[in-house]
């Protein structure tokens, strides 16, 4: 089982403004310290919290890190055992690349600080040092180091880490619970606790809006129809002046094109129609650009089709009633 102990800062540090962690302090030049202390001397390691581990083999510490081979990671407040386990990022402060311990007994490890590790400690962004270890539930020894933490929390989280794995187990939260309350499996007591203490908070948030309504969120129903009746009539208003300018601008484009002899007054409502689809006006107006002369003078404004010979016809039109069958006169009046 994972635990950790926060390290606080040094008592005894003449200079407690550049304290990171038990005696730990910046350099002469202010730059983070080369080597940190992971463990405090003697035999026994006591949490803020209240809970003890015993280090009665420091040695056996140093052996295990060399068996396995590789460096301690050093990030921002256990990001690699909380975040990292969330899939979110756990970028490294710093690498402890050597364990050592001192005459006291104490664990200290020599860190290779990566820029922005570095930085936040010279800049005293972080005050602390938090260790995780794995440990026997049995007899609470340490045995091995896993990772180390900057902090400014000394000793907060130390359920969460002890949620990681190890060979030997807490009894398992209820995971429906886990699910229903938003947590992820590995969840602690401490973790459900914040959460219903969260939802009591909303809870009461509710009631409390719901007695009193907040303005910014709601609004009394009459003051609600009424200014969605306004918006309404103000959106009808405005489409019916669209409307009638549009009309306005089809019909002076018919008589135009009428004028021109572009179109005949037969197909003139037709153009109408096809002027009032979306962009139809447009192209009406491209269409009559393009189109020829189609229709001549008739001049049936000068005659009379029931007394003219030839009812003001063109020939052409003539020629159409003597194809079709049809009496001039007759045809005349359809076109008037």
């Amino acid at each position: 089982m994972i635990a950790a102990t926060h390290i606080a800062r040094n008592a005894q540090q003449s200079d407690p403004a550049v304290a990171v962690g038990r005696n730990i302090v910046l350099k002469a030049d202010g730059a983070a310290p080369e080597w940190i202390e992971l463990l405090p001397p003697g035999r026994d390691v006591q949490g803020v919290d209240g809970r003890a581990w015993k280090n009665d083999q420091p040695q056996a510490l140093v052996a295990e890190f060399n068996r396995v081979g590789r460096p301690l990671p050093l990030d921002q407040d256990h990001a690699s055992d909380l975040a990292a386990s969330e899939g979110r990022p756990a970028p490294a402060a710093g690498w402890i690349e050597e364990l050592e311990v001192r005459e006291d007994g104490s664990v200290w490890g020599r860190v290779a600080w990566t820029p922005r590790g570095a930085e936040l400690v010279r800049n005293r962004e972080y005050r602390y040092i938090s260790p995780a270890f794995f440990y026997d539930k049995a007899s609470t020894r340490i045995l091995r180091m896993v990772s180390a933490a900057l902090t400014n929390q000394p000793n907060l989280r130390m359920t969460a880490l002890n949620r990681a794995a190890n060979p030997i187990e807490d009894p398992a939260m209820n995971k429906e619970l886990l699910k229903a309350l938003g947590l992820i499996e590995t969840a602690t007591e401490a973790d459900v606790l914040a959460a219903v203490n969260a939802l009591k908070g909303d809870l009461a948030t509710a009631r409390n809006s719901a007695a009193v309504p907040s303005l910014d969120k709601f609004v009394p129903r009459a003051d609600y129809d009424k200014e969605l009746t306004r918006a309404n009539n103000a959106e009808t208003s405005l489409k019916e002046r669209t409307a009638k300018a549009l009309d306005g601008e089809i019909e002076a484009e018919i008589k135009a094109a009428l004028a021109a002899k572009k179109i005949t007054p037969a197909t003139a409502e037709y153009h109408k129609a096809q002027c009032r689809q979306e962009g139809g006006l447009a192209r009406f107006r491209d269409f009559v650009k393009a189109a020829p002369v189609i229709a001549e003078d008739s001049r049936l404004g000068d005659q009379d089709p029931a007394k003219g010979k030839n009812s003001g016809l063109t020939p052409d039109q003539l020629a159409v009633c003597a194809a079709m069958n049809l009496k001039p006169e007759e045809y005349a009046k359809a076109l008037a």
